[in-house]
């Protein structure tokens, strides 16, 4: 009996995304439902309780939630495919943790550099470029993080990128100029299929944005 994968996502999501670089990688087919945040389904409910949150895979009728975990998942399960995650238990270590370091600086200020305004958006924009200036170090001459292909902080990363056009318009400040490294490797991951058909154009994030915006009042 074939694997039934099911995944609950909503689009412009980056940690959507993840998940679904992550099975395209692993050549898993699986059936996409896109959520309706402002109105989440029972499945979605009913699958991650506790965060009520997505992405959430669903396979063989087993929920997993929290999309780094997510990934870990898709990895050990799909074994037959070359692995997102190092053996080697260091180089592991560091994966994980670069991945946490993404989690815990890039989302966050990546929103507040659009969301906020006056000292506390230019700190919020400072500080955002410092953090892609120290995974441009990490990255180090490196094609990938995962060294020659693709991984775990590649994939953990790479989606944050569909959202640039919206801290940069939105924001008014520019990445590339101070970040070119940083641009060149998101477009080499651009290069792979599994992560062109997996990250929405910057433009209709950006319009997504732009729309959501003048709903809440914020325009």
């Amino acid at each position: 009996m074939a694997d039934q994968v099911v995944l609950l996502d909503f689009w412009p999501s980056p940690f959507g995304m993840r998940v679904r670089i992550a099975l395209a990688e692993k050549g898993v087919k699986y059936e996409y439902k896109n959520e309706d945040l402002w109105n989440k389904s029972p499945l979605l409910l009913q699958s991650n309780p506790v965060h009520k949150k997505i992405p959430v895979l669903i396979h063989n009728e087993k929920s997993v939630s929290e999309s780094v975990i997510v990934l870990q998942y898709i990895d050990e399960v799909w074994n037959d495919k070359a692995p997102l995650l190092p053996s080697d238990p260091y180089l592991k270590s560091q994966a994980k943790f670069w991945a946490d370091f993404v989690d815990k600086k890039i989302y966050d200020l990546g929103k507040k550099t659009w969301t906020t305004k006056g000292e506390e958006q230019e700190a919020a924009q400072k500080e955002f470029i410092e953090c892609i200036k120290l995974l441009e170090v990490e990255l180090g001459d490196k094609p990938f993080f995962g060294g020659e292909t693709i991984g775990f902080v590649d994939v953990t990363l790479v989606p944050f990128y569909s959202w640039f056009t919206v801290y940069e318009k939105l924001g008014n400040f520019s990445i590339e100029p101070e970040c070119p490294k940083f641009i060149a490797w998101a477009k080499r991951c651009l290069e792979r299929e599994s992560v062109s058909k997996s990250l929405p154009d910057q433009d209709k994030v950006c319009d997504f944005v732009v729309e959501m915006r003048k709903k809440l009042g914020m325009e």
